[in-house]
């Protein structure tokens, strides 16, 4: 089967969590004998045309110029590229800014597409890209003949608003079980002795309340920021929380060992996301062993169960930060807990299996 994957900047991984996703399927189904495109930005810094098996393609993208227009153009011309590759599957992680070309997919190409999160609840967003946002939802499920839930709850949102069943795949994560402290050195660190978080610095993901809660907790332990902060909200984050001296805004990380090793040797990770499905940097910080304190929701409580610390407000996170200290033993079932999530429910070979599965289904229906 000759499958393209596309709704990424591409791999290996640079960015987020659905080039994470596309990394890991396009390596699991390589070796299940398919063969597998994907389409990377033009400037990403892996810049041959071939990785591990996989085909690379690179397409013009603008965004560096202008903005998030220049997405709209990259998707664009990865789907006039696609339409000369005779693929018999497209999977498109995400519809935000290529739903608009739709119209364009082959039509001898089965479409099918992760729906991500619900994009337009996003509180970045004015009110007139949220209405965009929701046309382009729309167009997302029009134009694609199959459609994948990354969590339960935006299986059930699809149903009940455009009456269409959907896949339910999670994301996956693989167990780490080497850790190594010697990493910690780079960063002045000491085992258990910081707390954390990951995330893109956005609104939604609680970076401020969770900051705000570590300035009131008024502790000495090193709170590592983990994300780009060269944006308009980073830079806010930065210079309203710059003086205090533990706070540590580090950038961006993409070793996934590095992190695997800043998460296993954390006190408390905190995982502030309000808004998506099944999100990827938590199932990655269960299988680091993380004990996690995370952003009461359902999306989070549906993974998490009761394998977790949960915070509304800054008041919280501060309460947590006081009590957990070094003590994780005094968690060591949560942990066990989500461990055993990861390895039965979440583990990337279970996910490449299911998508397999799903794939092989959607093209059998097609060719009937």
């Amino acid at each position: 089967m000759k499958l393209a994957i596309l709704g990424t900047r591409g791999i290996p991984n640079h960015y987020g969590g659905f080039e994470q996703c596309a990394e890991y399927l396009a390596l699991g189904l390589v070796a299940k004998g398919f063969e597998v495109i994907v389409y990377n930005s033009h400037n990403h810094p892996y810049q041959e045309h071939e990785w591990n098996g996989v085909k690379i393609v690179h397409c013009y993208d603008p965004e560096d110029k202008l903005g998030t227009a220049g997405q709209f153009i990259y998707d664009l011309n990865c789907i006039l590229d696609l339409r000369k590759r005779n693929c018999d599957v497209i999977l498109q992680l995400g519809y935000t800014s290529s739903s608009v070309w739709g119209w364009l997919m082959p039509k001898h190409s089965v479409v099918t597409t992760n729906m991500d999160g619900l994009e337009w609840k996003r509180t970045k967003y004015s009110e007139k890209v949220k209405r965009f946002l929701r046309w382009a939802e729309k167009l997302g499920v029009k134009y694609s003949d199959h459609l994948i839930s990354d969590s339960i709850g935006i299986q059930d949102y699809l149903k009940e608003k455009y009456k269409k069943e959907s896949t339910f795949i999670a994301y996956g994560a693989t167990l780490f079980d080497t850790p190594n402290a010697s990493v910690l050195n780079n960063y002045g660190l000491k085992p258990y002795g910081y707390d954390m978080l990951i995330a893109r610095l956005e609104p939604e993901n609680s970076i401020e309340v969770i900051l705000n809660g570590v300035v009131e907790a008024n502790v000495d332990r090193p709170f590592l920021v983990v994300g780009k902060h060269n944006s308009k909200y980073g830079e806010y984050l930065k210079k309203k929380f710059g003086d205090r001296k533990n706070i540590q805004f580090i950038g961006g990380i993409y070793d996934i060992e590095v992190l695997n090793n800043l998460r296993f040797y954390s006190n408390l990770y905190f995982h502030g996301h309000t808004v998506g499905g099944t999100n990827p940097s938590l199932l990655e910080a269960m299988a680091s062993n993380s004990l996690i304190c995370a952003n009461d929701n359902p999306f989070n409580r549906y993974i998490l169960e009761d394998d977790a610390l949960y915070f509304n407000n800054s008041e919280d996170v501060k309460r947590h930060l006081q009590t957990v200290s070094n003590s994780i033993e005094n968690y060591s079932h949560m942990l066990e807990n989500n461990n055993r999530k990861i390895e039965n429910i979440y583990d990337w070979n279970i996910i490449v299996d299911q998508y397999e599965a799903h794939l092989l289904d959607v093209v059998g229906k097609f060719n009937r």
